[in-house]
This record gives C-alpha cells, structure tokens and sequence, in this order.
C-alpha cells in the first residue's frame, strides 16, 4: 500500500513462516470474489500451484482455515474473513499512524519529486 511517497507493507509471521501480508490478503479477496483458487490465480497473475502454496502456507498458520475448498471451488471460512478484516484494519491503522503529526508530510517536503540522474554532480562523501 502506497500514501505519496512512502510503501507500508505489514506482513504477520508465524514462526518463520508468512501467515499474512499485502500479497496474501489481496489473494484471500480475489478467492472471495472469483469463488475460485485458480480463477484468483489468473486475476493476479499467479500460477495455480503458487496460488495453493500460499493457501496452504495461510490455513497452516491459523488456527481455523481460512479458506475452505469444495468440488468447483473454494471460498473464505468465517475465520477467513476475520482475518482478512483484521489485517486491513492494520493497513487502515498504519496508515493514520503514517499521516500523523505531520511527519511524513515533512518527509515528502524534504524529497526531490523524482531522483537525479546519476553523475550530476552530487558524490557521496564528498565536502564542498
């Protein structure tokens, strides 16, 4: 998720393993939406066995699954929109968190629009 200039990207960890984070929930939506495992593959652009790696990676790290599959399809668990509305409630918060007291505003302030091009005169470490 982008607010200007900054990326905030919340990921949780189960143990050593990634239960949910940008990626994840935008694929838990796409389930939601398309009914489908493979069908919200291809509306991300991922391959079906990615797309099942990531599902079984999520419904192992929770204690309910939270997408459920069955014969033409799949679909989120109550469990899995729990999830899915508390890690947007995170996103949501991060971003308030990111906008007050002005601080990433001061921030962008400080930033040059677009980077320069390299060999413009401007050298690391070097005093003027």
């Amino acid at each position: 998720m982008r607010i200007g200039a900054l990326k905030i990207k919340a990921q949780l960890f189960c143990g050593d393993e990634r239960a949910i984070g940008p990626g994840r929930a935008d694929l838990l939506d796409a389930i939601d939406r398309h009914g489908s495992i493979s069908a919200a593959g291809r509306a991300l652009g991922m391959s079906y066995r990615y797309t099942w790696l990531l599902v079984d990676a999520m419904n192992r790290c929770f204690a309910e699954r939270l997408v459920m599959t069955h014969a033409g399809g799949a679909r989120l668990s109550d469990n899995g929109r729990r999830v899915l509305g508390a890690y947007r409630a995170v996103e949501a918060a991060l971003v308030d968190a990111a906008r007050a007291h002005g601080a990433l505003a001061e921030l962008e302030a400080l930033m040059l629009p677009t980077p320069r091009l390299p060999g413009d005169g401007v050298a690391e470490g070097v005093a003027e």
